[in-house]
């Protein structure tokens, strides 16, 4: 069994020092670490290529006949040999590259990857972790309402949940100003409850449904704030500090989902990232719009809020859902 990892542009090292960790040997192809057994835990990974197979390439038509052979969707990865890689790919199904319009649905259709290892050899894996093209997704922004475009990262991270707040749902954004996280969720028509010592955007601000309160992340008592469907976190801070804030909340038992910006500081803290991914039901992720960051999201597609929450909504009277 073949499995191949996609290094986001940039982010190589990171990767490369997460695969030894989890002990798994590799050979590199430009950004693709190309592994052999069963996928292991790599939060680093754009992308990850499941069940590998090698096809003789004797003809550009061929090898696209071979893929075709397959499934019917391709994308394709060409650090070498891009020519002959490109011609392969003119002869495939076309794969609509349009930017998303949030908020949308991750595409549903299988999506393959492949790449020219060398000019007569073709590495391809019908099933892979991404449902965007080399785990790359653009979306149609908006220049004029946020007041940054952190809130592209969100979208995203919420895309890949496969779910995302919506009128009647409460939210928490910690460490929210200037707004762009908040402006997001307000424009869902979710109520917010903006926590910052520096204030938000005023246009952010004046959205219905939005408060602020300008108090630390960090020293704010889940008690105070009562039952909540999501916390959101783009707190600047080092990912002990994150874990142990996630960790306090999610004893709460009045939080139903998480996501929050997992931020490094000079060297990538790789211990912390797989103290995030252990927590049951985690998923931490490279997004494309991250940095030098993963994202920790907690609570899966159709999730409802847990009993502990539902009960203590019951204590402070407020609606969940």
């Amino acid at each position: 069994m073949t499995t191949a990892y996609l290094a986001p542009e940039g982010y190589e090292a990171q990767l490369e020092e997460e695969l030894r960790r989890a002990g798994c040997g590799f050979r590199r192809h430009g950004r693709l670490f190309i592994g052999e057994g069963p996928a292991v835990v790599a939060a680093w990974a754009t992308n990850i290529w499941h069940d590998c197979v090698e096809l003789p390439v004797e003809s550009i038509g061929l090898a696209a006949k071979s893929l075709r052979d397959i499934q019917r969707n391709w994308a394709m990865y060409a650090p070498l040999h891009h020519r002959r890689a490109a011609l392969i790919q003119q002869r495939l199904p076309h794969v609509s590259a349009r930017p998303v319009l949030f908020p949308a649905a991750a595409p549903k259709a299988a999506l393959g990857s492949w790449t020219l290892l060398a000019p007569d050899r073709l590495l391809a894996a019908a099933r892979c972790s991404s449902p965007f093209a080399n785990g790359e997704v653009t979306f149609v922004e908006d220049r004029s309402g946020p007041p940054n475009r952190a809130y592209l990262k969100l979208w995203e991270a919420l895309v890949r949940l496969g779910r995302w707040p919506g009128p009647g749902e409460r939210c928490l954004d910690l460490g929210a100003s200037p707004g762009g996280w908040t402006w997001a969720l307000a424009r869902l028509g979710a109520e917010v409850v903006a926590i910052d010592k520096a204030p938000l955007d005023p246009r952010v601000a004046a959205m219905p449904g939005v408060t602020w309160l300008g108090d630390s992340a960090f020293a704010l008592e889940p008690q105070t704030v009562g039952p909540v469907d999501w916390l959101f976190s783009d707190v600047v801070c080092y990912p002990e500090r994150l874990l142990r804030l996630v960790e306090r909340w999610r004893a709460s038992g009045t939080v139903a989902s998480f996501v929050c910006t997992i931020k490094f500081q000079g060297t990538t803290d790789h211990a912390s990232a797989e103290a995030f991914a252990a927590i049951p039901g985690a998923q931490v992720l490279h997004l494309h719009h991250n940095k030098h960051e993963l994202t920790f999201m907690l609570g899966s597609a159709g999730a409802s809020a847990s009993p502990q929450v539902m009960a203590s909504a019951a204590v402070y009277g407020v609606r969940l859902g």
